[in-house]
């Protein structure tokens, strides 16, 4: 990859069709959009936006999108990428007929423990990169693979030399050492561990699920959490029904992720709660173990507010593709192309509770995807294709 920068304003010109997520701006209900469109980017903001042909001019650089399409940078509000190890005896077990459980995460838990710094760094640098290249601007990342307090914490300093998003996952699964004693890991996940990593993070999260962590357990850590100024989030009902969906809206989570096994009442819950507690869908985890996917439609239907994302980590999601999740969210949970643009970049900037990302309006953060394509539907149209053709991170551009 190269990046442009040093440049204090670029105009964008020739796009074809712009994304703008401002219904103000243009036609196209929520995706405002707008045709035959131009950019104007100043110190990594965006300055302007409009027809081409009303463009300023005097900027120091031009970029012709010729025809192209333009959409706000992806906005990735769910991953784990701070693990080493490699599951894919897992994975093809799975794939001849063995079912997914959460208990492969100690698996990677004894790979991670393993690893050095350099080495979890050097991979979360590679899966940035590598979600950078396919338009994801913004991503969200968990600890969640060590366990310990140590090794939480270490985790938590390496995803914030990546990203501004980072969440405290003591409680992705009961530690080895405490599997005789669950209770003695909630008190350390709420105690000694949270000292450490609270300094760290921004969010709180749990698994909420069979063989994870119960009801009871996931409302002591988020309030625990919640005490030390870390907002909650949590996986929910992801295996099965269950009261993680309704905690979440409760303790004004800022996020429900999974939602798969929802009753009426979970929809209702998360619909009264729309653009409080954001209903994340993660599809590569149900086309990674061969499970039912979310119905989007019945939570969009609802008015609930949708976020897409990819989940990635080593065992049940191992892609870091925003453009693959939007085709298979189209493809198999209900969503319209528009819907799914949507909520994988403004829908996910909800779901981190921000309003500079995921949307191309004056004063934005310039994060934008060139896609080498006529309109952002080809994302679902043309699903495997890598459409990205260039990325605006912060107004640098990368190609």
């Amino acid at each position: 990859m190269t990046s442009t920068s040093g440049t204090s304003s670029t105009l964008i010109t020739g796009i074809g069709s712009l994304v703008t997520n401002d219904p103000s701006a243009g036609s196209g209900g929520p995706l405002g959009l707008v045709a035959d469109a131009a950019v104007v980017v100043e110190h990594g903001r965006i300055a302007w936006v409009g027809p081409a042909a009303a463009a300023p001019t005097g900027t120091d650089q031009v970029f012709d999108a010729a025809g192209r399409a333009v959409v706000p940078g992806f906005v990735d509000s769910h991953s784990h990428l701070v693990f080493a190890g490699d599951r894919t005896a897992e994975f093809n077990a799975r794939m001849s007929g063995r079912s997914y459980t959460a208990g492969g995460i100690r698996t990677t838990v004894a790979a991670t423990r393993a690893a050095t710094d350099a080495e979890l760094d050097a991979n979360v640098a590679r899966y940035v990169r590598e979600a950078l290249r396919q338009g994801t601007t913004v991503l969200e990342c968990k600890s969640g693979y060590g366990l310990t307090v140590g090794d939480e914490e270490r985790a938590l300093r390496i995803a914030g030399r990546h990203t501004d998003e980072v969440t405290y996952l003591g409680a992705h699964v009961v530690a080895p050492e405490y599997a005789d004693d669950p209770a003695g890991y909630v008190d350390l996940v709420t105690g000694a561990m949270l000292d450490a990593c609270a300094p760290h993070a921004r969010w709180v999260d749990v698994f909420c699920e069979r063989g994870a962590f119960d009801g009871d357990q996931a409302r002591a850590i988020l309030t625990a959490g919640a005490k030390r100024g870390l907002t909650p989030r949590v996986h929910a009902n992801q295996l099965t029904e269950g009261p993680g969906v309704q905690l979440a809206v409760e303790l004004g989570a800022a996020s429900a992720d999974h939602c798969t096994h929802l009753t009426d009442a979970d929809v209702a819950a998360l619909a009264s709660a729309s653009g409080s507690t954001v209903a994340t869908l993660l599809p590569g985890a149900e086309f990674s173990t061969r499970a039912v996917y979310p119905d989007a439609r019945r939570l969009l239907d609802a008015g609930a507010t949708v976020a897409l994302s990819t989940d990635c980590n080593p065992g049940s999601s191992f892609t870091s593709s925003v453009p693959f999740c939007i085709a298979v969210a189209v493809r198999e949970m209900g969503m319209t192309p528009d819907e799914a643009l949507w909520s994988a970049t403004a829908g996910g900037a909800a779901a981190l509770r921000r309003t500079d990302v995921g949307r191309v309006a004056v004063g934005a953060r310039a994060d934008l995807a060139l896609l080498d394509a006529p309109s952002h539907v080809h994302l679902a149209y043309r699903p495997g294709v890598p459409l990205v053709a260039a990325v605006w991170s912060a107004g640098v551009r990368i190609s």
